[in-house]
């Protein structure tokens, strides 16, 4: 098994420690394009090996595609952080070009890849991969929901103070401050409704704490999340290398599902060994599809910009 990481910035560079540690494949490969940058967090990260008890190998590379070749899973994290007061949509222009790049020449030495999208806005970028590389829907993945739902599962632990390992709680919908959705409804706490909790006011504010939580951390330190987002991505691929059949809110290609088509948003999903193999039905209210429209719409307008930068 080999899996390889593009950008080994401080997400990429989590998701990758995350996957040696977990020892997913016997080769993981950390690529970016600044010189010496993949190599030298590479060898930092596997000279923890023999203090972590693993036997993963992983190697740096300099934008050498060439050493990512036959890789079963790739994660793409490149493309700049958001930075305070910036919108995920002012990333289109950047990171559109980048995680284009990226994915032709990750599959020009992996063809048969599955591929993790992380980078920013996630839902255009999940869109862009998949039209650009042609693949079948199922080995496009977008992680946003998992990361989404880790938080909202985190506020409402501290609302209830129980532990977060507890609670079921699932973001379905675009992976931006305006277009998630908490599914406060279908939340639970060992099997019984959060609701029996929290009053509506509480879980509203958990669910508004949610939807600004990437935002919110911005704020605090200056540039994006990394701890959650690449621990979040590893997750993610774990799924696929073990086959675990594990049920994640992943934004996918939706042929009408949910009511949209021919758009990448987050829905739950199964994640096995073939990328993600079907889409679950939560059965939404009227009220939680007439916002997951909504958040569609918004979506859909982001994902125009790429037409216009003639991607």
């Amino acid at each position: 098994m080999k899996i390889t990481v593009v950008g080994a910035g401080a997400v990429g560079a989590t998701c990758a420690d995350n996957i040696v540690r977990r020892e997913l494949a016997e080769e993981v490969v950390l690529l970016d394009i600044k010189e010496g940058l993949a190599e030298g967090k590479s060898l930092d990260m596997f000279q923890t090996a023999t203090l972590l008890d693993y036997d993963s190998r992983i190697v740096g590379s300099t934008n050498d595609y060439s050493k990512t070749a036959g890789s079963d899973v790739v994660v793409i994290t490149s493309g700049i952080p958001r930075k305070p007061g910036m919108t995920r949509e002012e990333l289109i222009g950047i990171n559109a070009g980048i995680v284009k790049t990226v994915t032709e020449n990750l599959l020009a030495h992996s063809p048969d890849a599955i591929i993790v999208v992380i980078s920013n806005p996630m839902d255009t970028m999940t869109y862009l991969a998949l039209k650009a590389s042609g693949l079948p829907k199922n080995r496009i993945i977008g992680m946003g929901g998992i990361l989404d739902s880790a938080r909202f599962k985190t506020y409402l632990s501290l609302a209830m103070n129980v532990p977060p390992s507890d609670l079921q709680a699932t973001v379905i919908g675009g992976h931006g401050d305006t277009t998630m959705i908490p599914l406060t409804r279908l939340a639970t706490y060992s099997g019984t409704p959060v609701a029996q909790y929290l009053d509506a006011e509480a879980l509203k504010k958990v669910a508004a704490d949610t939807m600004v939580g990437g935002a919110t951390l911005t704020n605090l330190i200056g540039t994006s999340a990394w701890y959650a987002p690449g621990a979040a991505g590893a997750l993610l691929v774990e799924s696929i290398v073990r086959n675990q059949k594990r049920v994640f809110p992943c934004c996918v290609y939706l042929e009408g599902e949910y009511g949209q088509s021919d758009i990448c948003l987050g829905v739950p999903v199964v994640i096995g060994r073939n990328g993600w193999e079907k889409i679950v039905d939560f059965e939404l209210n009227a009220d939680e599809q007439a916002a997951f429209n909504k958040s569609a719409d918004a979506v859909r307008n982001m994902n125009s910009v790429l037409g216009t930068l003639g991607i």
